[in-house]
């Protein structure tokens, strides 16, 4: 069946229109700034709405396989759909890790029966499994993963050489988690040493310090420049790190790119006091100048994309001592509109953040159309409403872990509708089950 959505705010490319959008066969087939007329389409009114690609996540940890207590594909999918995002791209710190191409294509079996949203999978790269990551498929896998910091059983990359060979014999993109072991092993002795297990949590930011993360993020970035890698730098955090990253070239020229999230544009340090072990996350939420530093970043284009992390945890793991309470937190439901509270706060303007969680990761990873509003792209959309005021609460919460670091925060946003290739997946605090995502493919 056609569907025609009229009426709408139209947000894509730098660009606002009232307007109408027919999409046919899961397909955008035409957008147009006047009315479109069909007759055996379904007519959705979206006056007063406004109509943006749907977002593109290019960093969760969905937790499956083997750590399904925590989430699955299919609960998490299901709150990144609830939140307008209708693509992931997934991390291979699962259980076991993923580190071989018949693991890898596990993770592609089960959100192929599971996943509300579209996905794609990272390979795994760890100090002895070269051979296994120049195997894979850039044709249909989104990138590699490097772990260049501490991680989930046998995945912390250390290995100058192996670093090496990977740099320069990978042909696709690589992303990384940067922060520099050593550095991050003796701050944690010194802490360890004054406090014993009773480590407060307000020092995690100097413990995973903003000189573990540059370090380890310039290392790697000079890594990258040696060996024309394509590479991506995920999650910065800090304000030191901006300067390795160029905003003179379109993005679609960059060799390197860096991700922000939605957590170190919100959070500071001086949220630990209320927020404690809830809001640990690798790298660490650091200083109020840090996240305004970074927010610039991503206005002025040093800073290409805004993710997630998207990493849940239980209430149980969380609630623990400093050493003992994993990092981590759940985010995709409400990325989007922790970001529209920010355009409410006259701090970014809905173009941009179209363009850094719609447009960019589409370019960045060269996702085949797909991020943006375009006749014949994939009719992926999301319909928000930015005067529906909202609270978050456990009754709302969709993670499977049952909490968020948002809780008790009331945004002015709200997301009414959001399409998965043509297909309403999730409507006015509802969720339409029986439609599945698409292996997200990439033109490499």
């Amino acid at each position: 069946m056609a569907t025609i959505i009229k009426n709408a705010c139209i947000v894509n490319e730098g660009l606002s229109f009232i307007g109408s959008i027919l999409i046919e066969n899961g397909i955008i087939s035409r957008i147009s700034n006047e009315e479109i007329n069909l007759e055996s389409a379904e007519i959705i009114d979206a006056k007063g709405l406004h109509l943006l690609p749907g977002l593109i996540d290019d960093q969760v940890h969905f937790r499956e396989p083997g750590l399904t207590h925590k989430a699955d594909i299919y609960s998490e999918s299901r709150a990144a759909v609830a939140g307008g995002i209708t693509s992931f791209m997934e991390m291979p710190n699962t259980v076991p890790n993923t580190l071989t191409q018949e693991l890898l294509q596990d993770k592609y079996d089960i959100a192929a029966e599971n996943s509300l949203a579209n996905y794609s999978f990272f390979m795994g790269a760890s100090n002895d499994n070269l051979n296994e990551v120049l195997k894979t498929n850039p044709r249909n896998v989104c990138g590699i993963k490097v772990f260049m910091g501490s991680s989930t059983g046998n995945m912390l990359v250390d290995n100058a050489q192996v670093l090496e060979e990977l740099f320069s014999k990978c042909n696709m993109l690589i992303a990384a988690h940067c922060e520099d072991e050593p550095t991050v092993k003796a701050n944690e002795a010194i802490y360890k040493e004054k406090y014993g297990d009773e480590v407060p949590i307000s020092y995690h930011p100097e413990i995973r310090s903003a000189e573990a993360c540059y370090l380890s993020s310039s290392f790697a970035v000079n890594l990258a420049k040696k060996h024309g890698t394509r590479f991506h730098v995920l999650h910065i955090s800090t304000e030191k790190e901006i300067d390795l990253f160029d905003n003179t070239i379109p993005l679609r020229d960059k060799r390197i790119t860096a991700e922000a999230c939605v957590h170190h544009l919100w959070f500071s340090s001086e949220d630990y006091n209320n927020k404690g072990t809830l809001i640990k996350w690798n790298p660490a939420v650091k200083k109020a100048s840090d996240r305004d530093a970074v927010f610039e970043a991503v206005i002025n284009d040093k800073i290409d994309i805004i993710a997630t992390d998207h990493a849940p945890h239980t209430l149980q793991e969380k609630d623990n001592k400093y050493f003992s309470a994993p990092s981590g937190g759940p985010l995709v439901q409400h990325a989007l509109v922790s970001m529209l509270e920010h355009y409410h706060n006259d701090k970014i303007s809905l173009e941009k953040i179209v363009e850094k969680m719609c447009h960019a990761p589409a370019d960045c990873f060269k996702i085949e159309k797909r991020g943006y509003l375009r006749e014949g792209y994939s009719a992926d959309i999301v319909l928000v409403d930015l005067n529906n005021k909202w609270r978050v609460d456990k009754s709302n919460i969709l993670y499977k872990c049952g909490w968020s670091p948002f809780e008790g925060v009331e945004f002015k946003s709200k997301v009414s509708h959001t399409f998965v290739n043509g297909k309403i997946v999730y409507h006015n605090n509802r969720l339409i089950e029986g439609c599945h995502g698409q292996r997200l493919l990439f033109t490499k």
